[in-house]
């Protein structure tokens, strides 16, 4: 019998022992788990930094109007998840030469808006007062997109919901001012009244044809998008802007109720609101109130008619009108004899100030 040489069992076994290293090398995975899971959570706080896992804001918000030399501007912006996807100008200036500078200006505004997905939009070289006030009301709109956005993060699936009433703001058509109030119970539309409406000659009947109707489809829908009446197209589009802008503030409302528990049981603190300006047969009447508690502390007049007779009536009114709108903590107070216009003004300018208050 042959003996194995030892210089060949110690090659034999070296080989043996390379294969073995080769054969596990070639069956490790081809990615390594651990990296993987790294990987993934980076991209989920990636994701999350980028605002995936935050509030994601859609709906339609109205900015303030925005008064300029040449009449008032306002702007509505419509968002789809965080990006402005539409831009229009519910008001802008009209009549004489504001026609044309207004067909000029406010196509590449809104044009400019989507564009820039902000309110550092180019002002318009020849319509300046346009386009300075298009940029403020878009900033008013941005700003409530911005406190809608707020008020959704940290809810999880239970929602704000707004209740009370709201009053839209004051749309002015060809045969006058159109103004829409809303009460609001459980992120639904209840009621809704036309607190200003066109009238004298033929706009008493086309008012009297065509509110009831937009109120009914209102409360029906839910929402601004119903149908215009037929022959009475002005009343219907007004009513309409000013039904969007009281549901803007509706939503706004449900964005500052939401964060309310963060108060705890401290003392409410008072705020000061101004309601809008309403117009009255003699002039302007604008409230402006104090509210602590949800309770108005001081009521008073910042704009008043005045001149001639006016002068006598609104010393006469506006006093008591302060004092009942205190006492009674609503705009349910009585007008005061003689003084019908401007008590009708004073209640329609605290009611939108009581809207605001959240009232």
């Amino acid at each position: 019998m042959r003996k194995s040489h030892p210089l060949r069992r110690v090659v034999l076994a070296t080989a043996a022992t390379v294969s073995g290293i080769v054969l596990l090398l070639s069956l490790k995975p081809a990615s390594d788990p651990g990296a993987a899971q790294a990987a993934g959570a980076g991209a989920q706080a990636q994701e999350a930094a980028q605002g995936g896992a935050g509030a994601v804001v859609s709906g339609t918000m109205t900015g303030d109007a925005a008064q300029t030399q040449y009449g008032a501007v306002q702007v509505r912006i419509t968002v789809v998840a965080n990006k402005i996807t539409k831009a229009e100008a519910v008001q802008a200036p009209k009549g004489g030469t504001s026609d044309q500078k207004t067909a000029l200006a406010v196509p590449k505004l809104n044009a400019d808006v989507v564009a820039k997905q902000s309110a550092n939009v180019d002002t318009v070289s020849g319509a300046t007062y346009t386009s300075e006030g298009y940029k403020k009301s878009l900033q008013s709109a941005i700003d409530k997109a911005n406190a809608s956005a707020g008020s959704g993060q940290g809810q999880g699936s239970g929602s704000a919901q707004a209740s009370g009433p709201f009053t839209g703001d004051a749309v002015q058509t060809q045969y006058g001012a159109v103004q829409v109030r809303i009460t609001v119970a459980g992120g639904k539309i209840t009621k809704a009244e036309a607190v200003q409406a066109p009238k004298g000659g033929t706009s008493d009947q086309k008012t009297a044809l065509s509110v009831p109707k937009l109120n009914q489809e209102a409360v029906a829908a839910g929402s601004a998008d119903i149908d215009s009446v037929s022959g009475a197209t002005y009343t219907s589009e007004g009513y309409k802007k000013s039904l969007q802008s009281a549901l803007d503030k509706a939503k706004a409302g449900a964005g500052a109720s939401s964060g309310s528990g963060n108060a705890g049981s401290g003392a409410a603190q008072a705020k000061t609101v101004t309601g809008a300006v309403a117009q009255t047969q003699y002039g302007p009447v604008q409230v402006r109130i104090t509210v602590a508690g949800k309770k108005i502390t001081k009521a008073e007049a910042v704009q008043a008619p005045k001149g001639g007779t006016s002068d006598q009536k609104t010393a006469l009114s506006v006093p008591k009108l302060n004092q009942e709108a205190v006492a009674a903590g609503s705009a349910d107070i009585d007008s005061v004899s003689g003084a019908t216009y401007t008590s009708e003004g004073y209640k329609k300018s605290l009611q939108s100030a009581l809207d605001q208050a959240g009232g």
